[in-house]
């Protein structure tokens, strides 16, 4: 067998709108590309014998033991691999379940697809589970040494991508409420929501998190001055920075008992209580000074740790955090209760886990020896010996929940101490006897002021009740149901896809909203080009939403970013389909037009159930994605007799119909018409019909997001296409005694849209200048050689410079077999070079004729018809043409452009 290739989707997708992360692996079989498994001698028991935990797959029987079942009977070795990448990542403790295999139309290559919960992983998932079925193929078995590396491997990578338990509370909780979250790649932050209404966090830290606040905190003796002078309990202390100063620093906080810790350590780091001798206090005083250069000196109080959490003002938990420990059973060694409570499930490296595992250190020891005892000692049953002086959990801590127990008095004061700090989440350490009853009667005393405190103490205490203080969070971010997300519209189709973006874009300008959108051209905000390039998949998305400043996302959705990696968000507020047709056919293990419906048909599918999915009544495939959505409906036509959207309306559904050479709103029964289209520059006067479709399809998609008719109609009268905006998009120039025209036709439908133009080209000759891409398929450019001889009187055959792996001049062969089984007699010739192609058409124009250059570079085509001298420019509004002049270049325009 033989990995192909191997595709990460992260959004909706073609396999499933709802299981965003999907590895899909192209994957052939080669010499077992016509054996079952049951062929294969001793397969089954080998499997069996590396994964018995296969026998909980169910797979097509429907019951326990289903998958193996299959594998015994006989299954193709594709389905195999997909349920050993599944039980993999199982075994590694990331819980998957969904999966797929398909042969493609190539026999004995399948697409397998699998769920993964972090990319890495699955990927890995993948490869290993291949390696074990040929092994067990060539071997009858897996090494377990193999397989228990694989499992380790996977893990590693589960716990590097953890993020945290605090992070990891906040993005779950966010899930819960519907909050779209993002990671930033940068300083572990994340973002919550998305454009102008996102947030960002760090651990526990938010936007909103002052830096004076944080400074604050972090500066340990600075806090205690700060609350001391608020007559706030703290403990009495002095900062010093070294030795010479330990011995009046004791004397001056009272004597022993002590504590000793750096100034500006966290998570426990460098810290030792109860110290009650010279020879402890030098060694703490060298232990802290290992953190920080100044080290505080207090008084040790008495008392039990306790973390109050305090979010937006308000105490939202209360933990009692007790040092690690162990507890006797009469018969095992300290050390064997040490081993004996690390096996806890619960227990892991760092914060991966609930708890952590004990370690020893300086201070365990010396806490051995005082409570007298060493690691070989036998502990009497019950008996509790202390491992660590602090109580963190990052040090082996557990956490008892004690949020229903402090003191009301305890309360206001936390929230006041919190206020005097200036953060918005803050964790306090305060040590007493009770927590229950005023520090002030207890002696009890705020010990630190915390910054980016941990959660998982109160997301998950050794005992007591869970409180959900990532609730209090989002309720602080996100106010009273305050919107985390910003309308998003995406946009798809065979052709338009851009058009109908851009169109979009201007119209939902008109409210005062910053806009950003994704095309085929760039990346824009507002009436800025952020990024240049075919920008029309996931990461392009990603900008857009990530931005600040954007208030709306118009994000146009091309089937190969679709196909490669997903949607780049879960849901839209708007899609789009604008048609459907042959085009990039055999690409991608997408053979046929259905095949194509069904993949477009996913941005019809990820709409909000409240949104509207935007579909061509006048496409069979495009209005049959209707039964596959749970959005509602919005239909657009050129055919004011519909019967599909006559009957939609009746049941109260609305539409965008090209009636009586209006452009008009329809719903129940009244009429909005927006306007003819004869006075919408990008109709092109009303003969354009195909772009009469995508205005309509933009108006019926800003109309459903509450957009008036009045900022639609401003929308589509301004609209001033030009070759900045829309390169490569029906750009008519006027070159004095002849026009031409460039647009990035490249499929049978989008050259009968530019036909639907060129034969009312009726005052001169009409000369194609025309070819495709090389990775079309031969029939496809036989079709556009028919089309070709169909619309031009004179064509030019070119080539792509890139063939994309097609012998050079097979293309052009091709489109003149299809040009001369229509018209035998047409006039034709090849000029293989685009460049020498483009000027022979541009030389050869007689008077008043049209010259169609359909190029694979735009940028090139448009150069070419610069280099002729003086060019004007053209926009149609109500039949009338006018010259505008280029003030750049203070000659009448050099570029005349209609958009289409």
């Amino acid at each position: 067998m033989r990995i192909l290739k191997i595709q990460t989707l992260r959004g909706p997708n073609y396999w499933s709108i709802r299981r965003h992360k999907l590895i899909v692996m192209r994957l052939d079989l080669e010499n077992l590309a016509e054996t079952p498994s049951n062929e294969i001698p001793g397969f089954y028991e080998g499997l069996v014998e590396a994964l018995p935990s296969l026998e909980g797959h169910y797979c097509s029987p429907g019951c326990r033991g289903g998958f193996l079942m299959r594998v015994r009977e006989g299954t193709m070795m594709g389905h195999i691999v997909e349920h050993v990448a599944l039980e993999l990542q199982e075994l590694a403790g990331m819980h998957v379940g969904f999966g797929r295999t398909r042969e493609t139309a190539t026999p004995g290559i399948y697409q397998v697809v699998i769920e993964y919960l972090n990319e890495e992983a699955g990927r890995y998932a993948g490869r290993a589970a291949v390696r074990l079925c040929q092994s067990i193929v060539d071997r009858g078995r897996y090494p377990k040494a193999e397989l228990e590396q694989d499992i380790q491997d996977l893990k590693d990578f589960w716990r590097d991508a953890s993020l945290g338990p605090s992070t990891e509370a906040i993005v779950k909780e966010a899930e819960k409420r519907g909050i779209p979250w993002m990671s930033l790649g940068a300083r572990f932050l994340i973002q919550l929501g998305y454009g102008v209404n996102q947030k960002r966090m760090q651990a526990t830290m938010t936007d909103n998190t002052g830096i004076l606040g944080v400074e604050l905190a972090c500066d340990k003796e600075a806090t205690k001055r700060i609350l001391a002078a608020a007559g706030v309990p703290v403990p009495k202390g002095t900062v010093i920075s070294f030795l010479d100063d330990l011995e009046e620093a004791i004397e001056y906080v009272g004597g022993y008992p002590i504590v000793i810790k750096p100034l500006d350590g966290n998570h426990g780091r460098g810290i030792t209580i109860d110290i009650r001798t010279w020879e402890e206090a030098e060694a703490a005083y060298e232990a802290a000074r290992q953190v920080s250069r100044s080290v505080i000196v207090e008084r040790y109080y008495v008392g039990r740790d306790h973390r109050v959490l305090v979010v937006d003002g308000k105490v939202v938990a209360v933990a009692e955090r007790v040092p690690a420990h162990v507890v006797g059973n009469g018969r095992s060694s300290i050390a064997e209760l040490i081993e004996e409570t690390n096996q806890d499930p619960n227990r892991g490296e760092g914060h991966d886990n609930v708890l952590t595992k004990i370690e020893l250190d300086r201070t365990s020891y010396q806490l051995l020896e005082r409570q007298g005892y060493t690691l070989n000692s036998i502990l009497p049953k019950g008996i509790v010996c202390y491992l660590r002086a602090t109580a963190n959990l990052s040090t082996g801590g557990c956490a008892l929940d004690r949020t229903d127990e402090i003191h009301p008095e305890n309360v206001w004061l936390a929230q006041r101490v919190v206020k005097i700090i200036g953060l918005d989440i803050a964790g306090l350490d305060i040590v007493t006897t009770d927590i229950s009853r005023p520090l002030r009667e207890v002696d009890g005393v705020i010990v630190e002021v915390n910054a980016a405190p941990g959660f998982r103490m109160h997301v998950a205490p050794s005992q007591g009740i869970p409180r959900n203080v990532a609730g209090a969070v989002m309720d602080m971010l996100f106010p009273n149901e305050q919107s985390s997300r910003i309308p998003i519209l995406s946009v798809t189709g065979t052709n338009g896809k851009t058009t109908t973006t851009r169109l979009l874009a201007h119209i939902y300008k008109q409210t005062g909203k910053v806009v950003g959108y994704t095309t085929t051209d760039g990346t824009y905000i507002g009436d800025y080009l952020v990024e240049a390039g075919d920008n029309t998949g996931p990461q392009s998305a990603h900008l857009i939403l990530q931005d600040p400043t954007v208030e709306v996302a118009v994000l146009e959705s091309a089937r190969g970013g679709i196909l490669r990696s997903g949607l780049g968000f879960e849901a839209a507020n708007v899609g789009v389909v604008l048609n459907v047709a042959a085009d990039h056919l055999g690409i991608g293990d997408i053979d046929t037009i259905d095949q194509l419906a069904n993949l477009k048909s996913v941005v019809a599918e990820a709409v909000f159930p409240d949104g509207y999915a935007v579909l061509n009544a006048d496409d069979h495939r495009v209005a049959a994605m209707a039964e596959k959505t749970k959005a509602n409906i919005a239909y657009f036509t050129m055919n004011p007799d519909s019967e599909l959207v006559r009957k939609h309306i009746q049941k109260g559904g609305v539409a965008a119909v090209y009636e009586n050479g209006y452009l008009s709103i329809v719903k129940g029964d009244w009429t909005h018409r927006i306007e003819r289209a004869e006075a919408i520059p990008l109709t092109m006067g009303g003969r354009a019909p195909f772009m009469i479709a995508n205005a309509l399809a933009a108006s019926l998609a800003a109309f459903v997001q509450n957009v008036t008719i009045e900022q639609i109609r401003a929308g589509l009268k301004t609209f001033r296409a030009s070759v900045s905006q829309t390169p490569g998009r029906m750009n008519l120039f006027n070159l004095g005694n002849y026009h031409a025209l460039i647009d990035y036709a490249h499929n049978p439908a989008s050259y009968e849209a530019v036909g639907s133009f060129v034969r009312n080209w009726t005052s001169g000759q009409r000369i194609g200048v025309v070819g495709g891409p090389g990775d079309r398929r031969d029939e496809d450019f036989v079709t556009l050689g028919k089309l070709a001889a169909d619309i031009f009187d004179y064509i030019i055959i070119k080539e792509d410079d890139d063939t994309r792996g097609r012998p050079r001049g097979s293309a052009a062969a091709l489109i003149t077999q299809g040009i001369t089984q229509v018209k035998p007699n047409a006039r034709f010739e090849a000029i293989l070079d685009e460049t020498q192609a483009i000027t022979k058409g541009l030389d050869m124009a007689p008077e008043n004729s049209l010259v169609v250059i359909l190029p694979e570079s735009v940028s090139r085509a448009i150069r070419l018809i610069r280099a002729r001298g003086v060019v004007k420019e053209e926009t149609h509004q109500q039949n009338a043409t006018t010259a505008i002049v280029d003030s750049q270049n203070g000659v009448a325009s050099g570029i005349i452009n209609t958009l289409l």
